[in-house]
């Protein structure tokens, strides 16, 4: 069973690697981690959209959060 499980992480990898050279691509700005967690997710019953759609909702909230401790720093200097 050992050569099965290599050859299932094998394909795993190749999978991760295939998916960040799209994301790559396409300037989704994920790296092979997220994209691991984000397969992962969709694979247990996640929406892809829902997904999609939450990873931006959270980029802009920690967009606004990296400002806000910007001007926070700025002010106090």
């Amino acid at each position: 069973m050992p050569a099965a499980d290599d050859s299932k992480r094998k394909a795993a990898r190749e999978t991760i690697d295939i998916l960040h050279e799209i994301s790559t691509l396409l300037n989704t700005n994920l790296d092979r981690q997220s994209l691991s967690y984000c397969v992962s997710l969709i694979e247990n019953g996640v929406n892809p959209e829902a997904l999609a759609k939450m990873i931006k909702e959270l980029r802009v909230q920690n967009a606004r959060h990296e400002a806000e401790r910007g001007a926070a720093s700025a002010s106090a200097a």
